[in-house]
């Protein structure tokens, strides 16, 4: 069975966005960050940013990606339809046209069993794009998280995962500091998840 994988930065106090859902303050990609998520992560870069960078890479890790409407509403925002059109496309929401692009599949389900069942298909692993709302409501169903842990304070935002207090330890797989950003890229196994 394919993985639920939450690919996603963070700030050391761990928040994804800024409380109004912006992420501009973590900056432009640094060469040395661009060239990692590039050569191990190609698939999670946007489809026009890969166009931009020259990334022509193959999907390494992922075919689809999962997201809810908070992560999907700056693509939007920009006249952008199909953000990840090299991916199977899925946005959780109530509210948007189930119409707005043949690329992207509209869910209007409980999220849970419906990303239960995208894991029992054949492909490869599925990422979780965001955000903190949604990860939290499937948290159950996340085999492994990968978050690029960045050297920055926010005080407030939106958290890596919202939700009830419930504690759940990770094992971690392996850490990797990206050159001299400062980023690391924290690699943890779920114990729900097969090693």
């Amino acid at each position: 069975m394919r993985k639920l994988i939450y690919y996603v930065a963070s700030t050391v106090d761990g928040f994804i966005a800024a409380p109004d859902g912006d992420f501009a303050f973590f900056g432009p990609l640094d060469e040395e960050l661009n060239a990692y998520i590039s050569s191990r992560y190609p698939e999670t870069l946007p489809t026009a940013l890969r166009e931009h960078f020259g990334v022509t890479a193959p999907n390494q890790v992922f075919d689809t990606v999962v997201m809810g409407r908070g992560t999907y509403e700056p693509a939007l925002k920009a006249g952008i339809t199909s953000p990840y059109a090299h991916l199977e496309q899925f946005v959780f929401s109530s509210t948007i046209d189930p119409a707005i692009d043949p690329a992207v599949t509209v869910v209007t389900e409980d999220a849970l069993p419906y990303v239960r069942k995208l894991k029992e298909r054949p492909g490869r692993h599925i990422w979780l794009c965001g955000g903190g709302a949604f990860a939290g409501a499937v948290r159950s169903e996340i085999d492994e998280y990968v978050i690029k842990l960045n050297p920055l304070l926010a005080g407030d935002g939106i958290p890596l995962t919202a939700g009830p207090f419930d504690p759940v330890r990770l094992a971690l797989i392996d850490a990797t500091p990206v050159g001299s950003s400062g980023v690391v890229v924290l690699r943890y196994r779920a114990n729900n998840a097969a090693a």
